[in-house]
């Protein structure tokens, strides 16, 4: 069975809004901070200068608002590649009960040459760290 990645998430006094509950667009950071360490601690991407790979689309369903004090976790896993994209499904969980789930989101990721300015294929490399959190459908 695929794993899923997760890491706790703060929800900073800045995050929420006039409503009293976490802004929609902070919804996107939160994806993005788990991206960031799943990049870190699975592929061993240490700086911007070892990305290879642009966000081509993202999208959230919102299902419960986020307050200051919800204690919050990302969960991401990859539910498939394609020969020069991957995608990301996510969901912002309660971290103390993971049945409340306050958003589901989805990210595309085409793997891109900087240099020459172009998309390149997914790398053999990159599959074999991942390929313990790829979830077929």
């Amino acid at each position: 069975m695929a794993k899923k990645f997760s890491i706790d998430i703060s929800v900073r006094f800045r995050d929420i809004d006039a409503m009293g509950h976490v802004n929609n667009s902070v919804y996107f950071t939160y994806f993005e901070e788990g991206r960031k360490e799943f990049y870190h601690t699975l592929i061993g991407i240490s700086g911007i200068e070892d990305i290879d790979f642009i966000l081509a689309h993202i999208q959230c369903d919102f299902h419960k608002p986020i307050t200051i004090n919800d204690p919050l976790a990302v969960r991401l896993w990859i539910n498939d590649v394609g020969k020069k994209r991957f995608n990301f499904e996510y969901e912002l969980i309660n971290r103390d009960d993971d049945s409340i789930i306050y958003a589901r989101g989805h990210s595309v990721q085409v793997f891109f040459d900087y240099q020459k300015n172009k998309t390149k294929p997914v790398s053999k490399k990159f599959l074999e760290k991942v390929s313990d959190y790829i979830h077929q459908t």
